[in-house]
């Protein structure tokens, strides 16, 4: 019987053993079937977040790509509901597909999910593409402070997640319209008010925890986490030497900036000397943020569909694929 044997393209390592393909930048480029960016200069500029450099070339050659491969996992999912509604019989409705978004702080996680909420919604037959992001998941600063996890602010437990899986849980159970909390990173807190996301075709869910599994212990211990409930899962890497140099360079930069608002929670860091103002972002990560990249947010890497690896200057690099 004839054997077919997968090659891999320059550039591509298919390692015998393991569940992923590895591309190089140059290789997963040409898999995008259009040399048209359909996003303009102006648009990339408004999308993009504080220190993250994305240009049109990284839209053509990173994530025009990501986007097709996105599109062909929502059309397949299609196809499979209407295998689905001839099996059982019934006229079952299409609900959203969910695609989450993880990463450390100061990755570029959320110029990527903005970036690809536009992209979707320019492919054909899902127009409606939401973004949400975690945040506004977040348990409020006083009741942080009640539990006294202020320092850990970010941190899985810091989440209201029961209110954050019935969210998804809605969503995936097709209601017609689904509340969402939202935050200020200008106050630093969440705010009473809530916005309605009606039914999108897809719900792009970005944040820091996405990809968690369900605890399994104590008194938060659950049968399904939000990560069983997304479609496609995308993880936002680089090297934490990087993401802490970056972090640190977005601190001053939002000092010169955000900070000098006065209903800024980071006020007290505008009058920093620049000296002192690294020092204070050097220890924010130090004892916050990269604690939480080590324990919490980079074991789910793995769990990850797509995997984008940056490389010191913010561009991505590598891009690993989960294979089917």
């Amino acid at each position: 019987m004839a054997r077919h044997v997968r090659r891999a393209r320059s550039g591509e390592r298919d390692v015998s053993g393991s569940p992923f393909v590895d591309f190089d930048r140059d290789s997963w480029s040409q898999l995008s079937d259009t040399s048209a960016v359909p996003l303009t200069a102006e648009e990339l500029e408004e999308l993009r977040s504080l220190g993250d450099p994305v240009d049109l070339d990284d839209v053509r050659e990173v994530y025009l790509p990501v986007s097709r491969l996105l599109d062909l996992h929502v059309r397949a999912t299609t196809g499979l509901l209407d295998a689905y509604r001839q099996f059982l019989r019934q006229d079952e409705q299409a609900t959203p597909f969910v695609i989450g978004i993880a990463g450390s702080v100061s990755v570029g996680k959320s110029t990527t999910a903005r970036l690809l909420r536009l992209l979707l919604a320019r492919w054909e037959d899902h127009p409606n593409v939401a973004l949400v992001t975690t945040d506004g998941f977040l348990l409020s600063n006083a009741e942080l402070e009640r539990r006294g996890l202020m320092r850990r602010k970010g941190f899985p437990e810091s989440y209201d997640r029961r209110a954050l899986l019935r969210f998804v849980s809605d969503i995936k159970a097709g209601k017609p319209e689904v509340p969402v909390p939202t935050y200020s990173h200008l106050t630093y807190d969440v705010l009473d008010e809530h916005r309605v996301v009606a039914r999108p075709d897809i719900l792009v869910l970005e944040g820091l925890n996405v990809l968690q599994p369900a605890p399994q212990t104590g008194e938060r211990a659950s049968a399904l986490a939000v990560s069983d409930l997304i479609d496609f899962s995308i993880y936002v890497d680089a090297h934490p030497t990087d993401v802490r140099r970056w972090y640190v360079e977005r601190f001053l930069a939002l000092r010169e900036t955000a900070f000098r608002d006065p209903a800024s929670y980071f006020r007290r860091y505008a009058e920093m000397d620049e000296t002192a103002a690294r020092a204070q972002a050097a220890t924010l990560w130090d004892e916050i943020n990269g604690p939480n990249l080590r324990e919490n947010i980079a074991p789910t890497r793995s769990r990850a569909d797509l995997v984008l690896t940056k490389g010191g200057d913010h561009t991505v690099r590598r891009i690993r694929l989960r294979k089917l």
